[in-house]
């Protein structure tokens, strides 16, 4: 009885990333399939790179740039293939997203609550670190002092706001409800809604004076 009761558990959980990546879709924001945490054995990561830098939180293939999509036959058959695969979230494009550690997160969110101020939707990345979605800059003149795509380099090595990535054009984000190993998850804590994402500009002198003083 537990067995198929264990069995039901994951099941539901596949169906539910199928079903929340086809929910990002219709809001009109591109998705991939990701890396995830394997079922069993010893490894962090599905994917097959010795030592992975960042399991469980990567897309399955180098193309996913090209290969995102929101066509919800596309994803349908992605995460056939693929039940257990996380969702990948392009940036750029419909959005930027600000990558804070969790503390400067914390602080970020009280203020804007006491003063007011615009936000959108905040997702928790494994208790680690905080996503703040934003409308989306493209490409802006000064992209390089901000952007970090996150296997190539350490949001504390950015000089201006240590500890912040900000992820624009060619860069992505793991989206809740994705499995991270050691149990962690990616949580809403602010959900998406229809309504308008706010200027990033606005948001960044908040999140950059919560890394300072957290």
């Amino acid at each position: 009885m537990l067995a198929v009761s264990g069995s039901r558990r994951q099941r539901a959980a596949r169906d539910r990333m199928a079903a929340t990546a086809r929910e990002y879709a219709e809001m009109g924001w591109p998705c991939y399939p990701g890396a995830h945490p394997p079922a069993g054995g010893d490894r962090a990561c599905s994917c097959d790179r010795l030592g992975c830098p960042d399991p469980g939180a990567h897309p399955v293939s180098a193309a996913w740039a090209h290969l995102a999509s929101v066509d919800a036959a596309v994803i349908k058959r992605w995460w056939a293939e693929r039940p257990q695969a996380n969702i990948i979230l392009p940036t750029g494009r419909v959005f930027d997203v600000f990558d804070v550690p969790a503390a400067a997160g914390t602080i970020a969110l009280d203020r804007i609550e006491r003063d007011d101020l615009p936000v959108g939707p905040v997702a928790s990345f494994g208790g680690e670190r905080h996503l703040f979605f934003v409308a989306t800059r493209g490409a802006p003149v000064d992209e390089d002092e901000w952007w970090s795509c996150q296997l190539d380099c350490s949001p504390e090595d950015v000089a201006e706001t240590p500890g912040m990535r900000w992820h624009c054009r060619d860069s992505y984000v793991v989206a809740p409800p994705s499995v991270l190993p050691n149990g962690r998850e990616a949580a809403w804590l602010r959900p998406p809604s229809r309504g308008p994402l706010p200027d990033p500009l606005r948001l960044l002198e908040v999140l950059s004076d919560a890394c300072e003083d957290a």
